[in-house]
C-alpha cells in the first residue's frame, strides 16, 4: 500500500501539478500500527502482529511510526506494555539492517506487481472521487466512509463465520486464558486533575490578550487569515483548545457528520448458514410475539472517536433483523438517553474504547431511570478490563462483549435477554 501510494503521489505532484522539485515528488507519512488487528483473547500474540505490522510499514517508506500496546484490546497501555512497543522500533531500527536500504523490496516481482495492483485500484477510486467533485463532496456524499464500512462489515463476517483465522479467537483457542494486569483509569482524578490545570492557566494569563488572539481568530476565520498563525498566537496567549475551536465555530458553524448504515455486507457473508439463519427466525419469532422488531441504539460516549467497531455491530445487528439507531460520535449519557427515549429502543449497545466506561455507563444508567427508561436494557462492548465486568453489572449493565465476541451469539443473548425482560414485564 504504501509504496503504491508513494507512486501515486510522485505521478500527481509531477505530472497533474507541475511540480518541478524533485523533493515535492516524495510522500511524507506516518503510520500506526492496527488497532483492528489486536485480540483481547492470547493478547501476548498482539507483540507479534505489531512487529509484523511495522516491519510492513518500515519495507514500504514511512518516516513516522507508532507501535501499538499489546494490551490496548483490554486497556489503555500499561508502562510494560508501552515499554514492549517502544523496543519493538528499536529492534527495527538498530537491530535488523532495514533502515540501511531505501527500498529493500524493490525488484521483487511478487512485491512489483501487488504495488502495480494497487497503483491501478487506487486509481478508479481516485476517478470516482474526482467525478464526485472532489473529496469534500465525496465525505459529504459519505462514499469514503461507506466503502470503509462495507470492507470492515466483510471481514468480520468471514472471521465470525470461521472463514478468516484469528489465532486465539476463532482457532487455536486456549484452554486456560491468562490474565494480564491492565492500567486502571481513575476518570474522577484524571478529570478533576485536568480542570485544575485548566484554571491554574486562566487565572495566570494576560486575560485581555487571550481574548484580543481569540477575536482576531475569529475574524481570520470570517475572513481569510492564516488559521494556523492565528491558532498559534492563541495559543500563545494561552487560550485553551475548546476556547479556540469554540472561536472558530462562531464563525464557521459546527460540522454534523450524517450518520448511516449499510445494510446486507454483513449478511451476505452468512449465506445459506444454519446458525445464522436460526438466529434471524428468532428475532423474527420476537416480533411477531412482541408487535415489532427487536430495536437497538448503537452509542458512543465521552471523548471516544473510535466508530468502526460501532458502525460493524450496527450493520450486523439489521442484516439478522434488529432496527438499528445509531448515536452521534461525543455524546453525553443524558444525550444517549433522550435519544433511546425518543426511538423507544429495547437496548442501549455502548461501544466503548477510552476508558470511560466506568464513569459514562452508570450516568447513562442513571439518565435512563430519570427518564423513565428503567426498562432499557443498556449492555456494552468494546476495550473493557475483565475486572471491569462486575463493577459495571452492578451498576444495571446486562451484558459485556470484549473484542473479539462472534456477533451472532451476541445476538443471540441479547434477543434472550430482551425476551426474559418482557416475560417479567
Amino acid at each position: 500500500k504504501f509504496r503504491a501510494a508513494r507512486r501515486i503521489w510522485a505521478r500527481k505532484m509531477r505530472d497533474e501539478f507541475g511540480a518541478k522539485n524533485p523533493k515535492s515528488w516524495m510522500v511524507r507519512f506516518h503510520t500506526q500500527t492496527a488497532g483492528v488487528s489486536l485480540t483481547a483473547q492470547q493478547p501476548e500474540n498482539n507483540i507479534v502482529r505489531t512487529a509484523f505490522e511495522a516491519m510492513a510499514a518500515v519495507l514500504g517508506g514511512t518516516q513516522s511510526l507508532h507501535t501499538n500496546s499489546f494490551d490496548e484490546a483490554l486497556a489503555l497501555p500499561s508502562d510494560f506494555a508501552a515499554r514492549i512497543a517502544r523496543n519493538t522500533q528499536l529492534i527495527l531500527s538498530e537491530e535488523t539492517g532495514v533502515t540501511d536500504v531505501v527500498d529493500p523490496l524493490g525488484g521483487s516481482y511478487y512485491v512489483e506487481a501487488l504495488t502495480a495492483s494497487l497503483v491501478a485500484e487506487a486509481q478508479t477510486l481516485i476517478d470516482e472521487v474526482e467525478a464526485l467533485g472532489g473529496m469534500t463532496k465525496a465525505i459529504e456524499a459519505g462514499m469514503p466512509k461507506l466503502r470503509i464500512e462495507e470492507s470492515a462489515a466483510r471481514r468480520q463476517a468471514r472471521i465470525d463465520r470461521g472463514q478468516e483465522t484469528i489465532v486465539g479467537v476463532n482457532k487455536y483457542q486456549a484452554d486456560d486464558p491468562q490474565q494480564v494486569d491492565v492500567r486502571d483509569i481513575d476518570n474522577t482524578a484524571v478529570r478533576e486533575a485536568q480542570v485544575a490545570g485548566i484554571e491554574k492557566i486562566k487565572a495566570s494569563r494576560d486575560e485581555s490578550a487571550t481574548q484580543a488572539a481569540l477575536r482576531a481568530l475569529e475574524d481570520g476565520a470570517r475572513g481569510e487569515g492564516n488559521l494556523l498563525a492565528l491558532s498559534i498566537d492563541a495559543a500563545r496567549a494561552r487560550a485553551t483548545v475548546g476556547e479556540i475551536s469554540d472561536a472558530l465555530e462562531r464563525a464557521f458553524g459546527r460540522y454534523k457528520a450524517e450518520v448511516r448504515a449499510i445494510s446486507g455486507v454483513y449478511g451476505a457473508g452468512y449465506d445459506g448458514d444454519e446458525g445464522f439463519e436460526r438466529i434471524v427466525a428468532d428475532v423474527a419469532a420476537f416480533a411477531e410475539a412482541q408487535g415489532r422488531r427487536p430495536r437497538m441504539m448503537v452509542a458512543k460516549l465521552g471523548q471516544d472517536g473510535h466508530d468502526r467497531g460501532a458502525k460493524v455491530i450496527a450493520t450486523a445487528f439489521a442484516d439478522i433483523g434488529f432496527d438499528v439507531d445509531i448515536g452521534p460520535l461525543f455524546q453525553t449519557p443524558e444525550e444517549a438517553a433522550r435519544d433511546a427515549m425518543e426511538n423507544d429502543v429495547h437496548v442501549i449497545g455502548v461501544s466503548t474504547h477510552a476508558a470511560g466506561h466506568k464513569t459514562l455507563v452508570p450516568e447513562l444508567v442513571a439518565a435512563l431511570k430519570a427518564q423513565d427508561g428503567g426498562d432499557i436494557l443498556v449492555i456494552c462492548g468494546g476495550v473493557i478490563p475483565a475486572q471491569d465486568y462486575d463493577y459495571l453489572f452492578q451498576h444495571g449493565v446486562a451484558a459485556v462483549f470484549g473484542p473479539g465476541t462472534n456477533i451472532p451469539d451476541a445476538a443471540a443473548k441479547i434477543l434472550s435477554l430482551l425476551t426474559k425482560a418482557r416475560a417479567a414485564a
